[in-house]
């Protein structure tokens, strides 16, 4: 009986295990940290061994492929044993991807993820087609292929997860930008993330779909390099050479594979960079042969995404916006250009080699005020502080909060919009937003 070793027992990891177990293998999880209770509990009731709070070598080692967690990193000290043994280490999508025929919309770029993928699946929803929400959200792939198959599913995929997929085709893929992110996974050197986002393309044949956005000088840098089989179909915000999808005198409109067109006006989602996440959504729905009148519909009555450009509460006559999910520059970037109203910045986390420079000029323009909220914001310091903003240094939501709420005047918008990981301060992303939007609601 072959081993399948798993390295972490979040939602991938222990979905990766019952899908091994049902496949017949031998199956073994090992986590650094503690594993949550419903994971215990879902391994215990497949009777899969387990352990946690440490890497049992022997017990790792004699695996004949291991199944990796996204979020550990490749110079972790298991990780590098096992290179050294040279037993292949493939990701949770590339093993479910083995189990299914299903068909695998996939969507990736350094913003945006979440939202499109979370459109696509309201729409594939709304046609009544038989659909799953995977990778990076939703529930674990591989634990919807072994107990809850679908004929679709609609699979967000972080360059992690893209780092460990080899012969994982995905029959529409998207790929919605590239901007530096994650750079302190890769060397910091943007061409193995770069490298990375493209291998979405990997095994996709003539019957396939590319999907991406037309504008994006690194995309369209690259594309050049592939050799690419699949039907592409570029969208940009305005109507240009090449492009089938874009917005033209105020109308979203797609030329191919079916003409559609509505009103801007109508989108629910609002803001410049969720025209590329409404226009990547649209296409696949029309490649997947969904009807015009559904995919309108579920075009201007989707309810948006949790933790990014959220609406929180209005005290006092200031908003609070939580835009969490913004963790990186380029995602800062788009919130506070959507933003009409003075604007009090909260930014700051885990750095990821962040250079600030292309946001500095909308914060003079948009910020009356900027608070930092890191356990180490020596850094916003050294880029924000020669702005004449006022400024605050805080390492706590609370104190953080605190204040915001000492600095906005009615009429201006608190947005948290930090560029930056959460860790340094909080569980996830999640708890961040959470806290933030806790705390708003409480003032």
């Amino acid at each position: 009986m072959k081993r399948i070793v798993v390295l972490g027992a979040g939602e991938s990891g222990a979905g990766s295990a019952v899908l091994a177990k049902k496949e017949g293998f031998d199956v073994f999880v090992s986590d650094m940290s503690a594993i949550k209770d419903k994971y215990k509990k879902l391994l215990n009731d497949h009777g899969i061994a387990w352990e946690e709070g440490k890497h049992t070598e022997e017990k790792i080692l004699n695996g004949a492929e291991v199944i990796k967690s996204p979020g550990i990193p490749k110079e972790a000290p298991m990780v590098r044993k096992i290179i050294d043994k040279s037993i292949p280490i493939i990701s949770e999508i590339e093993f479910a991807g083995r189990y299914t025929h299903a068909k695998m919309v996939c969507i990736t770029g350094s913003n945006g993820k979440t939202t499109t993928t979370s459109l696509i699946y309201h729409i594939f929803r709304e046609a009544g087609y038989d659909v799953g929400l995977a990778g990076n959200i939703g529930n674990s792939l591989a634990l919807q292929v072994a107990e809850d198959p679908h004929a679709f599913y609609i699979i967000e995929l972080s360059s992690f997860q893209l780092d460990d997929m080899f012969d994982f085709r995905a029959n529409i893929a998207i790929l919605l930008n590239i901007t530096p992110d994650h750079l302190d996974r890769y060397d910091h050197c943007m061409q193995n993330y770069v490298n990375a986002k493209m291998r979405i393309l990997q095994n996709q044949t003539e019957e396939d779909s590319f999907i991406f956005w037309n504008d994006d000088p690194i995309i369209k840098r690259e594309l050049q390099k592939y050799d690419i089989k699949a039907m592409q179909y570029p969208f940009s915000e305005l109507k240009e050479n090449g492009s089938i999808g874009y917005i033209e005198e105020g109308r979203y409109t797609l030329e191919e594979p079916t003409p559609f067109n509505m009103e801007q006006e109508e989108l629910s989602l609002t803001g410049r960079h969720n025209i590329y996440n409404s226009l990547a959504a649209g296409i696949a729905g029309s490649i997947a042969g969904i009807k015009k009148d559904v995919i309108r519909k579920s075009l201007s009555d989707f309810p948006g995404v949790e933790h990014r450009l959220e609406k929180v509460v209005k005290v006092g006559g200031v908003q609070y916006i939580n835009d969490s999910k913004a963790t990186n520059v380029d995602a800062c970037w788009y919130a506070l250009d959507s933003m009409r109203t003075p604007t009090i910045l909260i930014i700051g986390g885990k750095d990821k080699g962040n250079d600030y420079e292309p946001i500095k000029a909308l914060v003079k323009e948009k910020c009356v005020g900027l608070v930092y909220l890191g356990a180490d914001n020596s850094k916003l310091h050294d880029n924000f502080d020669h702005l004449g903003i006022p400024v605050r240094d805080t390492h706590s939501m609370k104190e953080c909060m605190e204040a915001c709420y000492a600095m906005a005047r009615p009429g201006d918008t608190v947005l948290l919009s930090p560029c930056c990981a959460s860790f340094d301060l909080f569980k996830n992303m999640e708890d961040r937003g959470n806290q933030f939007k806790a705390l708003a609601r409480a003032l």
